[in-house]
């Protein structure tokens, strides 16, 4: 698999500057874990992963347990889990994931999202083929051999590691998530840079001038939709 640690790399870069959005995104995905399954994280994988990736976003305490104890009440709202995949500008893909109450309201927004900017939806499967989920782990303080023996001992085949930017990153298989981040803390690492599940492009378009700023342009505008999740693309944005 080729390295494609920047797509998460720049969305690390970018979430101080919109974080009453994304805590309003984890609140909506930790309430839905909660909800679907048990209350404790210990008892709840699925709620336990949201909860280490909001970690890594510093979502504050009490958005997390007023989430937890929101799923907790009898009632309460019905959320839709939905992708949708589209193309951009010059080739690219794009997966949008979302959590909605109501799915007209989110699938005409997310498509007025691409028509505007110069893309299009697509039908289920038309791009998700071209993406590997994948877990992935950034862990500073330890070297690569030292990360490769953690997983070692572990009986955890990672698909890769490697340094970059003074941290060393894994991609891992999607059911070893939860293997590989016992395995770490069992070592003595608490903290994760990243540690999440997340859709790695198998290629990468590269995009300048007018086509990187309009495709921009539409990540923004499907980032900013209040029923969308996540939004993963194979374009590379770098300079």
């Amino acid at each position: 698999m080729g390295r494609k640690w920047n797509n998460i790399k720049d969305k690390k870069a970018e979430k101080d500057k919109n974080t009453s959005r994304i805590y309003a995104k984890f609140g909506k995905e930790i309430y839905v874990a909660a909800k679907k399954g048990d209350p404790d994280p210990e008892l709840n994988q699925a709620l336990k992963a949201v909860l280490e990736r909001a970690k890594t976003y510093n979502v504050p305490r009490h958005i997390i347990d007023r989430a937890i104890e929101k799923a907790k009440g009898a009632g309460g709202e019905d959320y839709d889990e939905l992708r949708y995949e589209g193309f951009g500008v010059g080739g690219t893909m794009v997966i949008v994931d979302a959590l909605t109450n109501n799915v007209n309201r989110t699938v005409s927004e997310v498509r007025a999202a691409f028509g505007k900017n110069g893309g299009n939806m697509g039908v289920a499967g038309s791009v998700s083929y071209m993406f590997d989920p994948t877990a992935v782990f950034g862990i500073e303080g330890k070297s690569v051999d030292e990360v490769l023996e953690i997983l070692l001992e572990a009986d955890i085949d990672a698909r890769d590691v490697f340094e970059e930017d003074g941290m060393t990153i894994v991609y891992a298989e999607p059911n070893q998530f939860h293997a590989a981040q016992e395995a770490f803390k069992a070592a003595g690492i608490e903290e994760f840079a990243v540690a999440e599940l997340t859709m790695i492009p198998q290629t990468e378009v590269k995009l300048t001038g007018e086509d990187k700023a309009k495709f921009e342009k539409m990540i923004d505008a499907l980032e900013d939709l209040e029923d969308v999740q996540r939004v993963y693309h194979n374009a590379d944005l770098e300079d």
